[in-house]
């Protein structure tokens, strides 16, 4: 089928729309990154990027790093950045963490728009483009989440290096080595778990091998495969200086990345239970519908169908012997990219918990699959009939318009986000958990000081306002200040601040603060002042 969208003004005009989108996003991000609260781990994530820059500065003397809690398991990249970017700009801390979580996550937009654009041209990469840019998972994650964003978006330049390679097969150009070598330190820099981007490239080169062994038999197909590794060992070079930039730990002894295999492969935390289709159920022993559950119910509905096409449309590829084979190599590599974790979770049943955050680096390869899908649409459509391309286009902005409207009005919230099929979020708060990382303690926080500011109400004399919390208490410390004292006990407690999840009860006092989107409540703070409160929990605390 001829690309009714090959022409340069089309090209061109697809081209200025995503950098406008990419702009705009830009734009938001920095009007908007200072609203988002702290989560259960980003004060310990903040204090391990100090502890690498210490690290360097000490000129490798100051090993506290590589032995702080658990985290020198992980790859330390984004805490180091953060904390180095928080010496320079005017924000504190947190907020910095905040932007440059930002920028990284538009990073990743913007290789997703390049990858789609590469495979599907112009039209699809602005779809993909845009996709991800109302993925409210993603979005909400880029802003919040020290370990996962990152991760999504390093697999995804991994991958983008990946698909160059295996187009250009068997002699990558430099800069595909270059993005191969990136893309693979940061990802295993980050998590160990990276390495599974091996087995995403099993069937892409058992394709090219079995093709090219059929075509001009098997001696120069090895001789092909050689030439093929050989280019690249310069970019497995840089991606060891890459992990051991960004993740120490793994190179002071050969085998600590094995180590971190071996203790990532079993839950390494005592077990809890979280709310999952109503029923409380501990994290080791979640179904295997979990992630399919999960995806069918947090990805916007456009995203599912454009995705789901694209990924059936991807499979049927392999079987067009008009697409030369190292394109369709390249195309069976993003469709892995997304089922191999999927195939993997539902066989072995990992722990599970904090909905999928586990699994953002999916996302992008959904976005590209999608966008495939949405400019092959419209490329149909055009053949046929201006008119019906027009129409196909209003679809899909209709269809972006949607979750675009409850990132709106969920903000800066994103990442709790229920699509409609689910029952959207009222439905969700019923039977899964929302704001699990406690985001919506600032938000809270601020307006309890807001409100003992305008009535004038000055701490006690002689001690600290005390706030019983329900929910992570490093975040609330911060956010409340220094006249504040946390505590899990209500005994003596002037103020209760509550997380609306499961395990937090409706406490019998006045309610002072309530956070509240689409109909859900995030959070509440309670004046305890003269009563007596027996329990903040329905459930014994995760401490």
């Amino acid at each position: 089928m001829r690309d009714a969208f090959a022409r340069d003004p089309v090209a061109r005009l697809c081209d200025i729309a995503a950098w406008a989108l990419i702009a705009a996003l830009v734009v938001i991000s920095y009007r908007t990154f200072a609203d988002y609260g702290l989560g259960w781990d980003d004060y310990t994530h903040s204090q391990y990027g100090q502890l690498l820059l210490d690290y360097y500065a000490s000129g490798f003397s100051d090993r506290r790093a590589l032995s702080f809690v658990n985290l020198y398991m992980y790859g330390g990249g984004f805490d180091m950045l953060a904390a180095l970017v928080a010496k320079i700009l005017p924000y504190d801390l947190f907020e910095t963490r905040r932007l440059v979580g930002a920028v990284v996550g538009i990073l990743g937009m913007i290789v997703v728009w390049r990858l789609a654009r590469r495979l599907g041209g112009p039209v699809a990469g602005l779809i993909a483009l845009a996709l991800l840019a109302t993925t409210p998972m993603f979005y909400g994650h880029m802003f919040i989440n020290a370990k996962d964003a990152p991760f999504a978006v390093a697999m995804t330049l991994l991958l983008f290096g990946l698909v160059r390679a295996l187009d250009e097969y068997p002699r990558p150009g430099g800069l595909t080595i270059v993005m191969f070598g990136l893309g693979l330190g940061l990802a295993l820099g980050t998590r160990i778990m990276g390495g599974m981007a091996a087995l995403h490239l099993v069937l892409p080169i058992a394709l090219i091998l079995g093709h090219d062994a059929r075509a001009v038999g098997v001696r120069p197909t090895i001789t092909s495969a050689g030439l093929f590794v050989l280019r690249l060992v310069p970019g497995l070079v840089l991606a060891y200086a890459v992990i051991a930039l960004v993740w120490p730990w793994s190179v002071v002894e050969p085998l600590n990345p094995i180590r971190a295999i071996g203790y990532f492969s079993h839950f390494f935390e005592k077990p809890w239970k979280e709310m999952f289709g109503g029923q409380l159920i501990s994290v080791p022993d979640m179904p295997r519908s979990y992630l399919p559950t999960y995806l069918g119910m947090k990805l916007p509905e456009l995203l599912l169908l454009l995705g789901a096409a694209g990924l059936v449309g991807t499979i049927i590829a392999q079987w067009r012997r008009d697409i030369p084979v190292n394109r369709r190599a390249a195309l069976l590599l993003v469709a892995m990219s997304v089922l191999v974790p999927i195939a993997i979770t539902i066989a072995t049943r990992p722990a599970m918990y904090n909905g999928i955050r586990h699994f953002i680096f999916i996302l992008p390869p959904i976005c590209v699959l999608g966008g495939m899908a949405g400019g092959a649409l419209l490329n149909w459509l055009a053949v046929r009939s201006r008119i019906a391309a027009a129409a196909g286009g209003l679809a899909i902005i209709a269809g972006l318009a949607i979750p675009a409207s409850h990132m709106v009005a969920l903000h800066p919230y994103q990442y709790t986000f229920f699509n409609a099929v689910s029952g959207g979020m009222r439905a969700a708060d019923k039977g899964y958990m929302l704001d699990y990382w406690g985001l919506s303690f600032k938000e809270a926080a601020d307006e309890l000081l807001g409100i003992l500011d305008e009535q004038g109400t000055y701490t006690p004399e002689g001690r600290r306002w005390v706030i019983a919390v329900c929910g992570p208490h490093p975040p609330a410390e911060v956010e409340l200040g220094d006249d504040f004292l946390t505590t899990w006990n209500t005994k003596g407690a002037d103020f209760a601040l509550m997380l609306g999840e499961f395990y937090c009860a409706e406490l019998k006092a006045p309610e002072l603060v309530r956070i509240e989107r689409e109909g859900v409540v995030f959070a509440r703070v309670y004046d305890l002042r003269g009563r007596n409160i027996p329990d903040l929990f329905t459930l014994p605390p995760v401490r």
